[in-house]
């Protein structure tokens, strides 16, 4: 399998320039050794602005006039309406029931068409509107130039902070993490790059282990409140994976929470569950990772109103 190239990742950095936001490193008031790499400020309130961006641009003429559709829990079609609305494309997003009501009402405010489906049938559907309408198919992860354009958060990482020995990025579907863990071992080996997922989606800690793909059930994902980090990898970002990260570790619901409430009061983000991560991970599991300047990637920050104002007060 012909993995994504550092060039790829580069062209992508040009590609979205001037769309997507080159997001800060903001300092932790409470570990002298982290930075955080907040990807919550993008425009839609996380990462995935960057491959869905790119993976638009990549389009002919004709495809982009068609549109495009994919299917998401919220942030990737809301990067994907936004990038499709600044290119003039007509876009459909498949969400699955339970997705939080503040992604599904963003979407739509973009302009997107949205289609709410069962979580098992969303990637059929997806692909029954893309064969039916001649829609561009932009998967949330499962794809080269969705995965470069994640991949410039790694670009930036390098750039902000040339003395950074550790990265901590979420794994979900494993497109942030292919695209970041591959630009980070091109230019710079010697930088751990560390996945975090939660213990309740662990499917990636798994997949590595067994060397394929092992889908966990829907009823088992669910139980966690990272609603981002439910879905499980391709075979695609199994192999980025295997080859360029250095390790994983799984965080619990508690210190998820916990990681959350202190980057909402302490470090003033706004942050959702599935961002607090791998902050979680360096509160709670130092001793599973290597030591050194870490940079964790905030990945978004499309959080429930109502969750936010009670972490705001733990």
């Amino acid at each position: 399998m012909r993995l994504v190239t550092l060039d790829e990742i580069r062209a992508a950095a040009t590609s979205v320039d001037g769309v997507t936001l080159r997001t800060p490193l903001v300092p932790c008031r409470w570990d002298d050794g982290l930075a955080l790499k907040a990807e919550s400020l993008q425009p839609v309130g996380s990462f995935k602005l960057r491959g869905a961006t790119h993976a638009v641009a990549s389009l002919t003429p004709d495809a982009r006039a068609r549109g495009v559709v994919t299917h998401s829990s919220g942030n990737h079609g809301q990067a994907l309406a936004y990038a499709a609305r600044a290119a003039g494309a007509p876009c459909t997003v498949v969400i699955p029931d339970g997705a939080p009501a503040i992604k599904i009402d963003q979407v739509r405010a973009l302009g997107a068409t949205v289609v709410i489906v069962p979580p098992a049938e969303r990637l059929t559907e997806a692909r029954r509107l893309a064969a039916e309408g001649g829609l561009t198919l932009v998967p949330p992860f499962d794809d080269r130039s969705v995965i470069a354009g994640q991949g410039t958060v790694g670009l930036e990482i390098l750039e902000q902070a040339p003395d950074v020995e550790v990265v901590l990025v979420p794994v979900g579907g494993g497109g942030l993490a292919s695209g970041v863990a591959t630009a980070v071992k091109a230019l710079a080996p010697h930088v751990a790059v560390v996945g975090v997922e939660p213990e309740y989606a662990a499917d990636a800690r798994d997949s590595l282990a067994a060397g394929e793909v092992v889908v966990w059930d829907l009823a088992d994902t669910y139980r966690t409140s990272a609603d981002g980090l439910r879905t499980n990898l391709s075979e695609l970002t199994l192999a980025h994976l295997s080859r360029h990260l250095d390790g994983i570790v799984t965080v619990t619901e508690d210190e998820i929470r916990t990681a959350n409430a202190r980057l909402v009061r302490e470090a003033r983000l706004v942050v959702e569950p599935s961002g607090a991560v791998t902050t979680a991970a360096r509160m709670f599991r130092a001793d599973e990772l290597p030591g050194g300047r870490t940079v964790a990637v905030v990945s978004g920050g499309n959080i429930d109103p109502a969750l936010l104002a009670t972490l705001a007060t733990l």
